[in-house]
């Protein structure tokens, strides 16, 4: 029997509803740009169509476009061993350091957010009481350019006034690679192909996921990425890429208990039900919603 292909699964008439209901007139491109992607790869070609599926329906989610030199998202392939011994190649969903920007954007609670590499020199005081980190930068971009890259900044402002910056050195950079992707020791995927883009990911990802207001797309971003998507419907997913998930599973865990709170927030029937809440520690965006809710609920 002819195994199915990736351009088979995406023409069923249930795979097309399912984009059209999610991007409208602007599903019929996408599909053609993930079949573009796939057919582009030949290790991601040979990769279980559903997997792919469910990696493009998480990016259609999240509107975020599936175009590798663009940045935002990318559908990468993984060898995954099975339980009886063999490998199958399934899909991987990632997403890229201007994909969580652009996510974080869209809450219209960020005054600003960037990142950028650190040249030797520029760094110039990193106070650990309180997290002041004061840098230097280097203005001539050819002189900058012949200083060897030191380490990697995020930085965002809120419209509250409220900032943080995270850096991480370029050696802080590699031990999270080697700790937390089996790729990145086995010496392909995208930390050896762009290990900048993948630095800069990095910093931008656990500086959101620790210390900015999270939607929900943000939650759910940070719960999808570096996932084999299962089920993008009921967020079921599997990280084969990471045999020790100390910290992601943290950043995972916290982005479901802030998604299960919001949904107690929407769903309380009443203002006594409500108050049960207070009790988390709710998010700027929470915190709205549960004022919203105060205001319109019945007493009991």
């Amino acid at each position: 029997m002819t195994a199915l292909t990736a351009k088979d699964f995406f023409s069923k008439d249930s795979v097309k509803k399912k984009f059209s209901e999610l991007l409208g007139k602007r599903a019929p491109q996408f599909i053609t740009s993930v079949l573009q992607i796939v057919a582009s790869n030949d290790l991601l070609s040979k990769a279980d169509p559903q997997s792919v599926y469910q990696s493009a329906a998480v990016a259609a989610t999240l509107d975020l476009p599936l175009n590798n030199s663009l940045g935002f998202a990318y559908i990468v392939p993984f060898n995954t061993k099975q339980k009886d011994g063999t490998y199958k190649t399934l899909a991987q969903f990632q997403i890229g350091a201007k994909g969580f920007k652009q996510l974080a954007l869209r809450t219209s609670q960020f005054l600003t957010i960037n990142d950028s590499d650190v040249r030797e020199g520029e760094l110039k005081s990193n106070n650990r009481l309180t997290g002041e980190i004061k840098f230097e930068w280097i203005q001539d971009e050819k002189e900058r350019n012949l200083k060897p890259i030191v380490g990697y900044v995020s930085y965002f402002k809120l419209l509250n006034g409220f900032e943080k910056t995270k850096y991480m050195t370029v050696e802080e950079l590699n031990a999270h690679g080697v700790r937390f992707s089996q790729t990145f020791k086995k010496g392909y995927g995208l930390w050896k192909d762009d290990f900048q883009s993948m630095c800069l990911k990095t910093v931008t990802k656990l500086n959101l996921s620790k210390d900015a207001p999270l939607s929900i797309d943000l939650q759910n971003a940070i719960t999808f990425d570096q996932g084999i998507i299962q089920n993008a419907d009921t967020k079921e997913v599997e990280y084969p890429d990471n045999e020790t998930v100390e910290v992601d599973a943290e950043l995972v865990s916290e982005a479901k208990e802030n998604e299960r709170i919001t949904e107690f927030i929407k769903n309380a029937k009443s203002k006594k039900e409500l108050t049960e809440a207070e009790s988390a520690d709710l998010t700027m965006e929470q915190r709205t919603l549960f004022d919203d809710r105060f205001k319109t609920l019945p007493n009991e």
